[in-house]
């Protein structure tokens, strides 16, 4: 059985008192919840405080990025271990928005994983294609390189720790998704694609879809048989979008 996930990715959004009014809203509104298992990404920021207000609850906290060394003369970047000491359990890593803004290679993003692994967090790994690679029929192309790259050399004990997130970046933040079919097939393509390189193993990753994910369109989404969850953005900071989430799976 895979795990269900849903995880909200608050990006750039929520100062520290607003991160914890919403999770205050989010734990009162949804209550415990074990299945599907909810992951809170706030910005660094708020990522102690919301730490705090977690304990004792189900909820899972995740940070939205990591540097891919462990210390150093990196000015502005974050270490694992700092994510670590204060709760975190997931990352997400090689979103689309660090790869278009921030120049993120499939070969940085493959180091931030294996470094992520290697020190015990768990990495949401994000893939996906613009519109016009899918408009010129490169979704596949497009994808599978960046899986491959993403996950480059990773042995079977590592890929067991890995979660991917497909998020066509032509429905990031712009209210268009894809039909529950649409992101179905590219599922598929994707554990298809993983089962080569690790045959029965590809069937236990949890695979999520991102893309303008509401309250209204999640159950059609998840109820797809190789759709294991959401990585939701905006829907994440309304409490009553992200309950409806959280319920329809």
């Amino acid at each position: 059985m895979r795990l269900k996930i849903i995880a909200g990715n608050w990006k750039m959004n929520k100062t520290n008192p607003e991160a914890l009014e919403l999770v205050r809203g989010l734990i009162s509104s949804v209550g415990h919840v074990d299945n599907p298992r909810v992951v809170l990404c706030p910005p660094f920021t708020a990522l102690s405080e919301v730490a705090r207000l977690l304990k004792g609850h189900s909820y899972f906290l995740g940070a939205q990025n990591m540097y891919s060394k462990e210390s150093g003369a990196f000015t502005g970047e974050i270490a694992p271990a700092m994510l670590l000491t204060i709760g975190v359990s997931y990352v997400i890593l090689g979103h689309s928005e660090r790869r278009e803004y921030f120049s993120e290679s499939d070969g940085i993003v493959n180091e931030k994983v294996k470094l992520a692994i290697k020190t015990g967090l768990i990495p949401i790994v994000c893939i996906g294609e613009k519109l016009e690679e899918r408009e010129q029929g490169k979704t596949e192309e497009v994808v599978g390189r960046q899986l491959d790259g993403s996950l480059a050399n990773l042995s079977e004990e590592e890929f067991r720790k890995v979660v991917i997130a497909y998020e066509p970046v032509w429905a990031i933040g712009t209210g268009r998704t894809a039909t529950p079919e649409m992101a179905q097939e590219v599922h598929r393509f994707i554990r298809e694609r993983l089962e080569k390189r690790y045959s029965e193993l590809a069937r236990q990753v949890s695979i999520l879809y991102g893309g303008s994910v509401t309250g209204e369109n999640a159950h059609g989404l998840l109820s797809m048989p190789d759709i294991d969850g959401a990585l939701v953005g905006g829907a994440s900071l309304k409490i009553d979008q992200f309950t409806k989430i959280i319920k329809s799976a």
